[in-house]
C-alpha cells in the first residue's frame, strides 16, 4: 500500500514540475511605446514653415480596436503600455484660419515590437471640411429563412458642423467600373465612371430643405419596413428621404417621404449599390454635366469600400486616400465611421464594420 501512495505522489510530483517547467514568455504584451510629433505647413509662400498641431486630435487602431487621444501644446502624443501590434494613425485639428478646412495627417502601418519603443513625425495637409458626411452605409442586404435580401438599403449623412446646412440641389452618385471608378482619367480635376446620380429637390445656393447641425438623414433605396418582406430586415418606412426614380412608371413611393431624383433620364433604375464593393459620392450638385465626369471641387465626400484590403483602390485620392472594409453578402451587417461624422479622408482609418445597421443614429 506504501508503495502505490508513494508511486502516486511521485506521480504527481513529475506532473506539477512539468507544468512548472514551462517558460513564461520573455516579453510580456502590453509594454511598447509610441510618440507622434504632428506638424503643419502655415506658410503662404513657396518655403515651408511647419508648426506644432497643438491639442490635435489622434485616432489610433489597430487590431485591438481604436483609441482617441489629443496632442500637447507642442503637438506631441506619447503613448506608453501599448501591446506590440501595426497601427495605424489619423491627425487632424481644424484650421486656426478657416473652420471650413481641416489638418489631416496619416501614417499607415506602423509596426511597434513588444517592449520597444517608437517615434513617427506626421505632417498634415489642408483637407476641405463642408461639414456634411457620408456617416454610415448598408449595402450587404440580409437573410431570412433562405431569403437574400437587399432591397433595404440605405445611406446615412450627419452634419458634424455647428450651423444649418442645406440640400438643395445635392447630389448622391454611385461610380462603377474597375479601374474608372472615381478616378480623374484625363487629369482635368474630375472624376469618372459615373454610374447612377440622384438629386435633393432645388438648386445649390437655395435654402429650402435645411440640415440641422448634429443630425443624422437616412437615404432609402426604398422607404418602406422591409420586415414585411425579410424578417431579418429593418424598418426604413421612417427614413427622411427616398430615392425615387421618376422615369419608371411602376416605382414604389412612399408619400409621406421626399423623393432624391433620378438624374440620368437613360438609365431608368433603382439607386441601389453594389453589395461588396462599390463608390458613392455626394457633392454640392453645381456640377450637373454628367457626360465628362463630376468636378471634384463640387464634391462634399466620397467613400469607396472593397471586400479585401489586397484590391486596388479607384477613387481619387483627394477625395479619398483609403478604402473601407466591406461586410459579407448578405450579413446584416453595415459599414460606419467610428465617430459621427469625423472624415480624415481616409476610409481605411475611418470607417468599420457593424454587427446590425443603426439608420439615424450613432452605435
Amino acid at each position: 500500500m506504501k508503495k502505490i501512495i508513494f508511486l502516486a505522489a511521485l506521480a504527481l510530483f513529475i506532473f506539477m514540475e512539468g507544468c512548472n517547467s514551462e517558460k513564461a514568455p520573455v516579453t510580456p504584451d502590453g509594454g511598447s511605446q509610441l510618440t507622434i510629433k504632428a506638424y503643419w505647413n502655415d506658410s503662404q509662400d513657396s518655403i515651408a514653415h511647419y508648426v506644432p498641431m497643438a491639442n490635435a486630435k489622434v485616432i489610433l487602431s489597430s487590431e485591438y480596436g481604436m483609441q482617441v487621444k489629443n496632442t500637447d501644446a507642442n503637438g506631441v502624443l506619447e503613448l506608453t503600455g501599448l501591446p506590440s501590434a501595426v497601427y495605424d494613425v489619423s491627425v487632424r485639428m481644424q484650421h486656426p484660419l478657416d473652420a471650413s478646412i481641416t489638418l489631416v495627417g496619416t501614417r499607415l502601418s506602423i509596426a511597434i515590437s513588444p517592449e520597444k519603443a517608437a517615434v513617427d513625425t506626421i505632417y498634415a495637409q489642408p483637407t476641405s471640411n463642408s461639414g456634411i458626411a457620408i456617416n454610415e452605409i448598408y449595402q450587404a442586404g440580409s437573410s431570412s429563412n433562405g431569403l437574400k435580401y437587399f432591397k433595404d438599403q440605405f445611406i446615412e449623412l450627419y452634419n458634424s458642423s455647428d450651423s444649418v446646412k442645406y440640400l438643395d440641389g445635392m447630389m448622391v452618385m454611385r461610380f462603377t467600373g474597375s479601374t474608372t471608378a472615381g478616378v480623374d482619367q484625363d487629369n482635368d480635376g474630375d472624376i469618372d465612371g459615373l454610374s447612377y446620380a440622384y438629386k435633393f429637390p432645388g438648386n445649390p445656393g437655395e435654402r429650402n430643405y435645411p440640415f440641422p447641425p448634429k443630425k443624422f438623414l437616412v437615404l432609402a433605396q426604398y422607404a418602406y419596413n422591409h420586415k414585411n418582406e425579410c424578417a431579418a430586415s429593418i424598418d426604413l418606412s421612417n427614413a427622411d428621404w427616398e430615392f425615387y426614380d421618376q422615369f419608371d412608371s411602376k416605382e414604389f413611393e412612399n408619400p409621406n417621404v421626399p423623393n432624391i431624383l433620378n438624374m440620368k433620364s437613360d438609365k431608368a433604375v433603382d439607386f441601389m449599390m453594389a453589395l461588396n464593393n462599390d463608390v458613392i459620392v455626394i457633392s454640392d450638385g453645381r456640377d450637373q454635366t454628367l457626360t465628362d465626369g463630376i468636378d471634384i471641387s463640387t464634391v462634399l465626400d466620397g467613400v469607396e469600400f472593397q471586400t479585401d484590403s489586397k484590391t486596388a483602390k479607384t477613387l481619387d485620392s483627394r477625395i479619398d486616400r483609403g478604402y473601407t472594409i466591406s461586410p459579407p453578402s448578405y450579413s446584416g451587417k453595415s459599414i460606419q465611421r467610428r465617430q459621427a461624422g469625423e472624415d480624415t479622408n481616409n476610409s481605411q482609418l475611418d470607417w468599420e464594420i457593424l454587427p446590425y445597421p443603426t439608420p439615424g443614429y450613432q452605435k
